[in-house]
């Protein structure tokens, strides 16, 4: 099993460097980090009094780290689910916030389970993930990273501005549906054929 710290390192190699997107919401970003989250924290790096671009810049891959333990996985209580889940949605978390609970949730009720559908690990959500986990470890885990799949593309269906990251200029999987596919077990993934054709309609 991965300590959190490695999973924290995988997540950074994923997001790569300084990025500031102008199609992307999070706005300028480093190792995942966007200036949104750095402002939250007061992250003013270059002590000017400010957060800005120029201190997500100076942002370092041990700093990132720290944000996401502490900020993705501790704070949101992702270190409370079932371990087969705690990776994925972590990896998810640092890419969609709230709304990878909200995937998770909107699972657990597909399956039949009560839960609420609000973006937060209670006590609630817990207990129904440990249940399902406890019963279907395999199930869940491959479960919650179609869901994820399916995430994304819906995303990139309602906005085109989005597609890039969802499907290569070549026509292949994007960044997105790799991210996900990370956590799926082989057979569960897309072949390139079900993928273009899946996204054929994006023109």
């Amino acid at each position: 099993m991965l300590s959190v710290s490695d999973i924290a390192k995988q997540i950074i190699a994923r997001e790569g460097g300084f990025v500031d997107d102008p199609d992307d919401p999070g706005g300028a970003t480093k190792y995942g980090v966007t200036i949104h989250t750095m402002r939250r924290l007061g992250l003013d790096l270059d002590g000017d009094g400010a957060v800005g671009v120029a201190d997500v810049r100076r942002l370092s891959r041990a700093q990132a780290e720290d944000i996401f333990v502490a900020q993705y996985y501790h704070r949101p209580r992702i270190d409370e689910l079932p371990p087969v889940l705690r990776a994925s949605v972590f990896d998810m978390y640092v890419n969609a916030g709230a709304n990878a609970v909200k995937i998770l949730q909107r699972l657990l009720r597909d399956m039949g389970q009560e839960v609420t559908v609000d973006g937060v690990i209670g006590p609630q959500t817990i207990a129904v993930a440990q249940r399902v986990a406890r019963s279907a470890p395999d199930h869940i885990a491959d479960a919650y990273g179609i869901a994820r799949r399916n995430y994304y593309l819906a995303l990139a269906d309602r906005r085109p501005a989005s597609r890039k990251y969802a499907r290569t200029r070549a026509g292949g999987k994007g960044g997105w549906i790799r991210r996900a596919e990370d956590f799926i077990s082989p057979r569960f993934h897309l072949s390139e054929q079900d993928f273009r054709e899946r996204v054929a309609a994006w023109g």
